[in-house]
């Protein structure tokens, strides 16, 4: 119950509701135990009315006797169904109460969950897959409301009932009540024992499912390539393996709940046969009636529900107490970026001061002892082979990492002072890996901006050089792009995340090498709009091919996260060294 504790700020938080569900469960319950006895008076009505309807045998009373005993029968079988339908009223009440607040609080968990991740910095998306991210705000969510509804509900039921047909029984007789309960404590030590099973495989069941849909997530995402590759009968053969694999620990939980729910039906049975025997040892003392037997049977056969729903209470609590442990793990999860307070308009003017990062993850370090000024409204271009840390500069300046070392200011002020959503906000970025959300081609351009209107959607896209290819589609604007972008081609999912850029009018702006899937006449009109767009505006760009960035200010060469080169496009010319060499190649390629 340790990690379930994280829950108790929900039932505090719901306290009005849960008081008068645990109320409609005692009342529920009262009234369920009222029948035996009403039973009991039936049957010892039944055995003294033979006796005497035998007694008067050939006198005209005797069928007065049957009257009245017949009378006396319909009684009790009606006050019996009154009684089960005031305790239906109450389990209905109780259901209300309890159930309604295990999905208020599953409701209230998941937006937590999902809140908290958000929270969260890049890296921690970088070391944990999108499956088991989904995994434990679904499933794991899923197992945990049924420990916050049926479970609690069961369990307060249980304990209740049990407690009020354990003291009926001893006011009746301590003797037989006794000898009734001797296979209880029979049934607590099987549950202990069996408590560890069910919790060890229900943490296994979890986690292979949670590898399970992070298999089903990567191949849907990359169902391109596996088609383009022929692999579906590999992947359908891998998601079989991981599937039985998850079958098999299922079978292994069900194994244990096979034996466990028979085994307690069985003790269940055998208290009744000591109660029948014990009982009529009783009877013939004269201490009890035959009466008192039958309410006895009854109440032993109650005790059945409250053994079997603690069975099955037990094995939701342990597949919850897994579950919200793995939810935990994620929620005690603390960005390793801490945010800052400044919050104000910026100017512009970057400068990095002796930057350096290694990646945690993978401990390869992206950059090492950066310097460059970028003055405000100037123009950088970073160019470099695969590899050599261009990405990673522009992640730092977004902060999502750290510099392990140096510093980064932005109008003299350092970087990690700044407010993240006042500093991004402020920053427009086009990622190198476009990602477009399953939407309209208008939302997605507006993305960056609570509201905006068609007006300025359209100017974004005619920058962009999309707005042509947009207006050839049916809907136009409101075309719906499909999952991760899928029905646009690469260079149009290009130009409307530059769009989205834009649109936002932002004081910075990086370009993580967007214009590769463009053609050569497409990126010259592209870089055009730019050159008026960017006036004022200080601007980065990253980039592969040198004739995207040879007009700006100033260009720094990487390789393998240190400065080997930097100064104007003729100044690097004139150098003859690795830009004058890619820029040469690049020729010769165009060329052929």
């Amino acid at each position: 119950m340790k990690e379930l504790a994280y829950l108790n700020k929900y039932f505090y938080k719901y306290k009005w509701r849960l008081i008068p569900g645990v109320i409609f469960v005692v009342l529920s319950n009262y009234f369920a135990i009222l029948p035996a006895k009403v039973i009991r008076e039936a049957f010892d009505l039944v055995k003294e009315n033979i006796d005497l309807y035998r007694l008067y045998d050939g006198f005209e009373r005797q069928e007065l006797i049957y009257q009245i005993f017949g009378s006396s029968l319909l009684l009790f079988g009606a006050i019996v169904l009154l009684l089960a339908l005031i305790r239906g009223l109450f389990l209905f009440l109780m259901r209300q109460s309890i159930i309604l607040i295990s999905r208020y609080i599953e409701y209230d968990l998941k937006n937590e969950i999902y809140n908290h991740y958000q929270e969260l910095d890049f890296s921690f998306f970088r070391k944990n897959n999108t499956g088991d991210l989904m995994n434990r705000a679904t499933e794991d969510v899923n197992q945990v409301r049924n420990y916050l509804g049926p479970a609690i509900m069961y369990a307060i039921n249980t304990v209740t009932l049990s407690l009020m047909v354990i003291y009926a029984m001893y006011d009746v007789n301590p003797t037989l009540a006794t000898y009734s309960l001797i296979p209880i404590p029979i049934i607590a030590i099987i549950i202990l024992f069996i408590n560890k099973i069910i919790n060890r495989r229900s943490t296994q069941i979890q986690a292979q499912l949670s590898k399970l849909s992070s298999f089903v997530q990567e191949t849907f995402s990359g169902i391109r390539v596996v088609k383009t590759y022929t692999k579906e009968p590999e992947k359908m053969a891998e998601f079989a393996n991981e599937s039985n694999a998850y079958r098999n620990r299922s079978l292994d939980l069900v194994r244990v709940q096979a034996v466990f729910f028979p085994l307690i039906i069985f003790l269940i049975g055998f208290s009744t046969i000591i109660t029948v025997y014990i009982g009529g040892i009783e009877v013939n003392k004269g201490t009890i009636t035959a009466g008192n037997i039958a309410e006895f049977i009854i109440y032993v056969n109650q005790l059945t529900f409250p053994a079997m729903a603690l069975a099955w209470v037990t094995s939701l609590i342990q597949r919850a107490a897994a579950s919200q442990k793995r939810i935990n793990e994620f929620l005690k999860t603390q960005p390793q970026i801490v945010n800052g307070t400044v919050e104000r308009s910026i100017e512009g003017d970057i400068r990095l001061s002796h930057v350096s990062f290694t990646y945690p993850e993978t401990g390869i370090k992206a950059l090492d002892d950066i310097n460059v000024h970028i003055p405000r409204g100037s123009t950088l271009a970073i160019i470099g082979r695969t590899g050599s840390g261009k990405t990673t500069l522009a992640n730092l300046l977004l902060r999502m990492y750290d510099a392990d070392q140096g510093s980064i200011r932005i109008d003299d002020i350092p970087l990690k002072d700044y407010d993240f959503r006042s500093i991004r906000h402020q920053i427009g970025f086009v990622p190198q890996q476009v990602f477009l959300f399953s939407d309209t081609i208008a939302n997605n351009i507006a993305f960056g901006l609570d509201e905006a209107d068609d007006e300025r959607i359209e100017q974004a896209a005619k920058d962009a050089v999309v707005y042509d290819n947009i207006m050839a589609f049916e809907k136009g604007f409101q075309t719906h792009i499909g999952e991760r972008g899928i029905t646009l081609s690469g260079g149009q999912k290009q130009r409307v995340s530059i769009a989205r850029a834009l649109i936002k009018d932002p004081k910075i702006l990086i370009f993580d090498d967007c214009l590769s899937a463009v053609d050569t006449k497409t990126e010259e009109q592209i870089l055009h709009n730019l050159s008026r767009i960017m006036k004022d505006r200080t601007s980065i760009f990253i980039a592969h091919r040198v004739s995207t960035i040879k007009n700006a200010d100033h260009i720094i060469v990487l390789d393998h996260g240190k400065i080997i080169e930097q100064g104007t496009h003729d100044q690097l010319m004139a150098q003859n060294g690795e830009y004058a060499n890619l820029y040469e190649s690049q020729l010769l390629q165009a060329v052929e």
